[in-house]
C-alpha cells in the first residue's frame, strides 16, 4: 500500500532531514481533504502555526480566512500547506536548501496524493521555489502572501483582485 496523506504528515512531523526541525516546536505538514481541488502553498508555518502544528492559524490565517469568506469559499473544502514544514528561527524566510528538501521530499508527494486542479502560490517563497514541473497539468494563480496583504494596502487590494479571479477560477473546475 502506498503512502497517504496521513502517513506522510507522521513523517513530516518526525523529520531530522534539514536544520529546521531544531526550531520547531510541532512541524505543520498541512490539512485538508485527500481529494481537495484547490491546493494553497504558503512559505513556512509561523510562530502560531509552530504552536498549533495547523497551518494558517495566526493573523495572515485569518487574513487568508477573510479572503476566502469574502468569495464564499470554505475553507475546509481545500488543503493547505507551505513549501517547508518547520518553524524557521526568527520567523526568517526559508533558505533554499531548506525549500528544496522538504519540496522533494514532502511536497512533491502532498500535490502527487491531492492531484488538486488549482494550485495557489501565497508568496514570493511559493512563487520562487516551487517548481514548474510540479505544477504541470494545473491552473496555477500567484497571489502575494497574506501577511504582505494585512500589512500593505496596495498588496491587500491586488489579492482582493486576486481572489475575484480565484472565485471564477473555482466556478470553471467544479
Amino acid at each position: 500500500m502506498g503512502l497517504d496523506l496521513k502517513a506522510l504528515a507522521k513523517k513530516i512531523e518526525k523529520c531530522r532531514l534539514c536544520r529546521l526541525w531544531k526550531s520547531r516546536k510541532k512541524a505543520v505538514p498541512g490539512e485538508g481533504p485527500e481529494n481537495a481541488k484547490i491546493m494553497f502553498i504558503g512559505q513556512a508555518p509561523g510562530k502560531q502555526e509552530d504552536a498549533t502544528g495547523k497551518p494558517f492559524v495566526g493573523k495572515a490565517g485569518k487574513f487568508l480566512n477573510a479572503l476566502l469568506d469574502e468569495i464564499g469559499f470554505d475553507r475546509q473544502k481545500c488543503f493547505i500547506t507551505s513549501v517547508v514544514k518547520c518553524f524557521p528561527p526568527k520567523n526568517r524566510p526559508p533558505r533554499a536548501d531548506e525549500a528544496m528538501i522538504c519540496i522533494k521530499n514532502y511536497l512533491a508527494k502532498q500535490i502527487e496524493l491531492v492531484n488538486p486542479k488549482l494550485v495557489v502560490l501565497l508568496g514570493k517563497i511559493a512563487q520562487r521555489y516551487v517548481p514548474d514541473s510540479l505544477l504541470s497539468g494545473r491552473i496555477v494563480l500567484k497571489t502575494a502572501h497574506p501577511a504582505a496583504g494585512m500589512r500593505f494596502p496596495k498588496i491587500r487590494r491586488k489579492m482582493k483582485k486576486d481572489f475575484s479571479l480565484l472565485k471564477k477560477l473555482i466556478k470553471e473546475i467544479s
